[in-house]
C-alpha cells in the first residue's frame, strides 16, 4: 500500500469515528439528565460531525467522493469506525465513560497529528484540538464527580467502564499500512497512540476512584476498521441517511 492509500485509511476511520459518535451522542438531545447537560453533549455532537466533514473533505481532494455522498451513500460493512462508538447511547454512565475513552483518544491522535508530515491533516488537527480539548475536560469532570459520588453512581461507572474497555482498546486496531504511515512521518501508529491514550487516562480514572480492568482480562474488539461492525450500526446509517435518502439535495 503507497502512503497516499494509508493515508486514506487513516482519514476514513477517523472520519467515521467522529461521524458515528457525534450522531450517537445527539440522541440525548432533549433527554440529557440536565439542562445544561443536554445543552452539552448537543454541542459536543456538532462538533464531532463537523470534524468527520472536514476530514471528509480532505480525502474527496485525495480523489474520494464528496462528503455527503461519502457519509450517507455507504452501508455498514463500508465504514471504517470502531465497534465502540456504534454501540447504543445506554445509560447516560455508559454514554460518558465512552464520552471520557473516546475523546482522551481523539485528544491523543490529534496532538500526535498536528506535527504530521502531511500538512493538510496537521492544520486541520491544529484546528480541532481546542474542540477537543473542551471535550476532555467535560468528560473529566463528570467522570470524576460520579466515580467519587456514593456508592450507587461508583459502581454505576465501574460496570460502565468495564463493559467499554475491550470495545475502546478497539479504538487502536493497527491499520495494514502502519508503518508506511510511521516512516512518512503522517502518523505515529497506533500502538504508540494507545500508549500516550493510556498513561494520559490512569491518573484520571484512579483519581476518580475508578479502577481499569485487570490487563489480563484485556481482549481488544477490532474488526470496526475493515467493516466488521456490531448490529447497531446498520440500522443507525438507516435512520441516519433517511433525509438524504429522500432528498440528495439536502445539506448537513
Amino acid at each position: 500500500m503507497n502512503s497516499i492509500e494509508a493515508l486514506k485509511e487513516l482519514l476514513y476511520k477517523i472520519a467515521d469515528d467522529q461521524l458515528i459518535i457525534g450522531h450517537r451522542n445527539s440522541e440525548w438531545t432533549g433527554l440529557g439528565p440536565l439542562l445544561e447537560e443536554d445543552i452539552a453533549f448537543s454541542s459536543m455532537a456538532q462538533d464531532k460531525i463537523g470534524q468527520s466533514e472536514h476530514l471528509y473533505n480532505l480525502l474527496h481532494q485525495l480523489g474520494e467522493a464528496d462528503p455527503d455522498t461519502v457519509a450517507f451513500t455507504r452501508n455498514a460493512p463500508q465504514f471504517h469506525c470502531s465497534q465502540l462508538v456504534e454501540l447504543p447511547i445506554g445509560g447516560y454512565d455508559f454514554s460518558l465513560i465512552r464520552h471520557f475513552l473516546f475523546d482522551f483518544a481523539e485528544y491523543s491522535r490529534f496532538e500526535a497529528l498536528k506535527t504530521s508530515a502531511y500538512q493538510p491533516l496537521a492544520q486541520v488537527s491544529k484546528k480541532f484540538f481546542g474542540e477537543i480539548k473542551y471535550h476532555t475536560m467535560h468528560a473529566n469532570t463528570w467522570v470524576h464527580q460520579l466515580g467519587k459520588g456514593n456508592e450507587e453512581s461508583n459502581g454505576k461507572m465501574q460496570e460502565s467502564l468495564n463493559y467499554a474497555w475491550n470495545y475502546a482498546l478497539g479504538m487502536f486496531e493497527p491499520g495494514p499500512a502502519e508503518e508506511v504511515l510511521i516512516k512518512e512521518n503522517i502518523f505515529i501508529g497506533e500502538i504508540a497512540l494507545q500508549e500516550k491514550w493510556f498513561s494520559m487516562i490512569s491518573p484520571l480514572l484512579e483519581n476518580s476512584g475508578l479502577t481499569i480492568p485487570s490487563q489480563a482480562g484485556w481482549a481488544p474488539i477490532y474488526g470496526g476498521r475493515v467493516g466488521e461492525h456490531t448490529e447497531h450500526l446498520q440500522p443507525l446509517l438507516t435512520e441516519m441517511t433517511e433525509v438524504y435518502t429522500i432528498d440528495p439535495s439536502a445539506e448537513w
